[in-house]
């Protein structure tokens, strides 16, 4: 049976990625898959890491939960919304403190590649922002979703299958948001 771990990004539960992130979960359930979920503004952690790799604090109980679940997952969905072009700081944070040396990745001691830890699994990403389509393609490169997709997924060995950004949603009404989720939602097989 496959095993899916959502990471909602925002840190608004009752926002419309935690919309998204209520619907993905609940369609996951009901196809018999198991599936866990991070809501990021929940947890208790500091963001930062003070040392970089060099020197690497102790993890918090609420990061070490979240790597298991990471070694658990086959696939990771990224649920976040697009905030001055990138990521949310709390989710680069979340990333920077449990994307580890020895966790995601391992570099070789005599030649300046790296294995890649997590291997085997895949992801899905989900982006939202009010903007629309155009200027984040044209404009910011989708610049996201090759952090993501490249530098930090990638890098670790997780393959992405999906990227998928839900654009001018500040021009949405309710009716509208739900219909983008229940479109996203029925291809979930």
């Amino acid at each position: 049976m496959k095993k899916f771990y959502i990471i909602m990004g925002h840190p608004n539960v009752n926002s419309f990625n935690g919309y998204l992130a209520n619907e993905y979960e609940k369609k996951l359930t009901k196809l018999g898959y198991q599936v866990r979920r991070q809501n990021l503004g929940e947890l208790k952690f500091d963001p930062i890491l003070h040392k970089g790799y060099k020197e690497i604090q102790d993890l918090e109980d609420d990061l070490v939960k979240a790597q298991e679940n990471i070694k658990w997952a086959d696939e990771i969905i990224i649920i976040y919304p697009l905030w001055w072009g990138t990521i949310p700081a709390l989710l680069k944070g979340f990333i920077d403190r449990i994307f580890l040396p020895g966790f995601a990745f391992k570099y070789h001691n005599n030649d300046p590649f790296w294995d890649k830890l997590l291997k085997g699994k895949t992801a899905r990403i989900f982006s939202t922002c009010d903007s629309p389509e155009v200027y984040q393609n044209l404009w910011l490169l989708n610049t996201d979703f090759i952090l993501l997709k490249r530098a930090i997924l990638g890098f670790s060995g997780i393959k992405v299958k999906q990227t998928k950004r839900i654009s001018n949603l500040i021009k949405k009404d309710l009716k509208q948001c739900k219909e983008i989720v229940a479109k996203i939602i029925s291809k979930i097989k």
